[in-house]
């Protein structure tokens, strides 16, 4: 008797997946039976959570080419993209150091981009993607651009970035970005009200829509919000 060959898992990259949100959302996606990337810029702590949640780990730190490079030479291509990774530089528009300006956009937003512009292609050569861009209310010009100034613009352009991506994509191809909320992290801090899976669930939706699912939109608690 015949069997049928089952269809291999969709394929997810998740960056800065060893804490917090993406360790929450790689574990999420796992559950789905998604077979998940879990991509950290510390490789033993990397490998670590990768192993507690006996998922894949690679090594990759977003603010260096090299390493997205070697990333995208190992991985090929994949079907989803999570842009988790990020960093909460504190400071003022006069007053925030020169360092703190290029740590913020080097990983909150240009190594979207470039991820982006490595593994969208093959997405739309193969006729579906799912691109979630881990954002943040601070960077929404509708709630007055709060926060640390390196951290809201970065994130500003983040979702600029989806905005313009989504204008480009056909197909099922989607883009989006998610507001976590104010989440229990190494960023967040204890106080926070929001847990990382509760911060992680919007990312997972997004992650997994169906075709007739939105694109190019802003999401908190599933919900469309301004941007």
């Amino acid at each position: 008797m015949a069997t049928t060959k089952k269809s291999a898992a969709r394929l997810a990259l998740v960056t800065g997946g060893n804490r917090g949100i993406g360790f929450a959302v790689c574990r999420a996606l796992a559950e789905k039976g998604l077979e998940v990337i879990l991509a950290a810029r510390n490789r033993e702590l990397g490998d670590e959570a990768a192993k507690k949640l006996k998922v894949r780990p690679i090594w990759l730190d977003v603010s260096q080419r090299g390493s997205i490079d070697a990333a995208v030479k190992v991985l090929g291509a994949v079907d989803v993209l999570v842009n988790n990774a990020g960093v909460y530089p504190s400071g003022t528009v006069l007053e925030a150091p020169a360092e703190a300006w290029r740590d913020a956009f080097e990983i909150n937003f240009f190594g979207a981009l470039s991820l982006c512009r490595a593994f969208v292609p093959g997405m739309l050569e193969r006729g579906y993607g799912r691109v979630v861009n881990v954002s943040s209310g601070y960077g929404a010009f509708a709630e007055g651009l709060e926060g640390p100034a390196p951290y809201s613009l970065s994130k500003a352009a983040l979702n600029a970035l989806t905005l313009k991506l989504a204008s480009e994509l056909r197909g099922d191809v989607k883009i989006n970005a998610a507001c976590p909320g104010w989440v229990r992290t190494r960023m967040g801090g204890p106080g926070a009200d929001v847990s990382p899976e509760e911060g992680a669930d919007t990312v997972v939706w997004l992650a997994t829509l169906p075709a007739n699912g939105p694109s190019g939109g802003f999401f908190r608690r599933r919900k469309a919000i301004k941007w």
